[in-house]
């Protein structure tokens, strides 16, 4: 008799819980399935004021999880789930998973504000962490830049954050410069003359600011001199202009007659 009342009692609950439980799982789902268009909307509405993907994409993570927390948190009070016991456990807990994870946690705090502060944006050329190349793509976890040569390379938000950052980009003016050696014995005016003629009429050599060469150092055998010249990256490929430029310079010397003792050299990327 007893254990038919309990069968009882259990059924009933059974059924009164069935409505609930149905109903937290429309919530949840609901939440789910809502969550991708208002993203997108909010996505829509702000992108007409607002052009810069990374931000964008930003608001539209944000805006996904504020629909589904609230959708679960509902859902799990439908089936009168201790909700306030669940938070406070879920806070201990938190805290001690939160000493395990403490590089996820700070890749992820990094990856934010660097898309709220924005030093650089997707297709940028960038010089970051060691590694020089055009950005892929910004996550809250880490930076995707593929490389000069090729390589694709998956850098931690909180070493982008920490270190120096170059932008290339941010000004599409590139300055280089091409060291020559230049014989004592040659005519240093005559040379220099020919050579700055030489570098102004290399195409993709910008006219301002413009080319200038000056006289770094006495060598052992020869006077250094240093040519600087501007290329707008925009319209011109830096490293195929700084090619070209030594092919003139070498032409040059070679029709003027102009001895170079000390090897034409291609140095590191400046910016001024």
């Amino acid at each position: 008799m007893d254990f038919d009342q309990t069968f009882q009692e259990l059924l009933t609950k059974l059924i009164s819980f069935i409505p609930n439980l149905i109903v937290a799982l429309i919530t949840f789902i609901g939440s789910l399935m809502l969550a991708k268009p208002a993203s997108r909307w909010v996505k829509q509405k702000i992108g007409k004021e607002l052009d810069d993907p990374e931000t964008l994409r930003l608001i539209e993570r944000i805006t996904r999880w504020c629909v589904i927390i609230p959708g679960t948190l509902i859902a799990l009070d439908q089936v009168e789930f201790d909700i306030t016991g669940f938070l406070t456990g879920l806070g201990i807990v938190g805290l001690t998973i939160g000493f395990a994870l403490q590089d996820i946690a700070r890749n992820f705090v990094a990856g934010v504000l660097l898309l709220i502060r924005q030093p650089f944006n997707i297709r940028d050329t960038v010089s970051v962490a060691g590694y020089e190349g055009t950005v892929l793509d910004i996550t809250t976890r880490d930076t995707v830049i593929k490389t000069l040569d090729g390589k694709i390379v998956i850098i931690a938000n909180t070493n982008v954050f920490s270190d120096p950052i170059i932008n290339y980009s941010q000004n599409p003016y590139r300055r280089r410069d091409i060291k020559i050696g230049l014989g004592y014995e040659q005519d240093i005016d005559h040379a220099i003359a020919v050579f700055l003629k030489t570098i102004q009429e290399v195409a993709g050599v910008l006219d301002d600011p413009a080319p200038s060469i000056y006289a770094e150092e006495l060598g052992d055998s020869a006077l250094i001199l240093s040519v600087y010249f501007w290329i707008d990256q925009r319209t011109h490929n830096i490293f195929e202009t700084h090619s070209q430029a030594i092919i003139a310079i070498n032409n040059a010397a070679e029709r003027e007659g102009i001895q170079l003792p000390y090897p034409t050299q291609m140095v590191k990327l400046q910016q001024d």
